[in-house]
């Protein structure tokens, strides 16, 4: 399988194709892609029978799929987290290195490195790391753009995307801080997050690939 097709099937999951319906729209926002490019992929994955696609809803992960789809996650985040705690990278650095090791690592070398890691349950993202030839199903949870003025809020999980990363940490916004929402601007403007020590305000399209915990 192509490193591609491999990152579509990962975005999904990520997503929560695991569960439920994820669209085109969302996809092409996760991947940075044309929305022309989403449909053709997502036929060649609906053909090699790793996704199941409904009309006008979206796509979601069959069996196979999930189960590939957990294999590159699991090699993915278990480097993530290497490179975290055992060579100063900071959370926004990983992911391109990450998506290099993922694609030439092993099974023996991924199971050593688990070990290594004392089996580590979660990455440095938020999302978690299954075990070996086990399907993953990560955490039921509402994204920041779900919730009203006035909500307490967790930071739980944001999708592994390197332009997100890199924007979260421009504005000084880390996993597991805790925030209430202030304002949402509207027509899909920005959301403002405040907590004890700051005031942050998150554009509407990052708010929709963080995953949060009402507090």
């Amino acid at each position: 399988m192509t490193p591609n097709r491999e990152d579509y099937l990962k975005l999904i999951l990520e997503l929560g194709g695991d569960q439920s319906k994820i669209s085109n729209k969302q996809i092409v926002a996760g991947l940075n892609v044309s929305a022309a490019s989403v449909s053709e992929m997502v036929n060649k994955l609906v053909q090699e029978g790793l996704v199941e696609h409904t009309p006008y809803q979206g796509v979601q992960l069959s069996p196979a799929g999930l189960q590939k789809a957990s294999a590159l996650v699991r090699r993915h985040r278990l480097w993530e987290v290497f490179l975290v705690e055992h060579l100063n990278y900071r959370w926004n650095e990983v992911h391109g290195e990450a998506e290099v090791l993922e694609h030439v690592t092993s099974q023996k070398l991924i199971r050593h490195l688990d070990n290594y890691l004392g089996n580590p349950q979660i990455c440095p993202h938020g999302g978690m790391i299954p075990q070996e030839n086990q399907v993953i199903h990560e955490e039921k949870r509402e994204k920041l753009t779900d919730y009203p003025a006035g909500t307490t809020i967790r930071i739980a999980r944001v999708i592994d995307e390197t332009e997100l990363l890199d924007y979260l940490v421009s504005i000084n916004v880390n996993i597991n801080e805790i925030y209430t929402i202030k304002e949402i601007a509207a027509y899909e403007g920005p959301i403002t997050l405040q907590s004890k020590k700051k005031t942050v305000q998150i554009s509407y399209k990052a708010a929709t690939t963080i995953f949060v915990d009402k507090i």
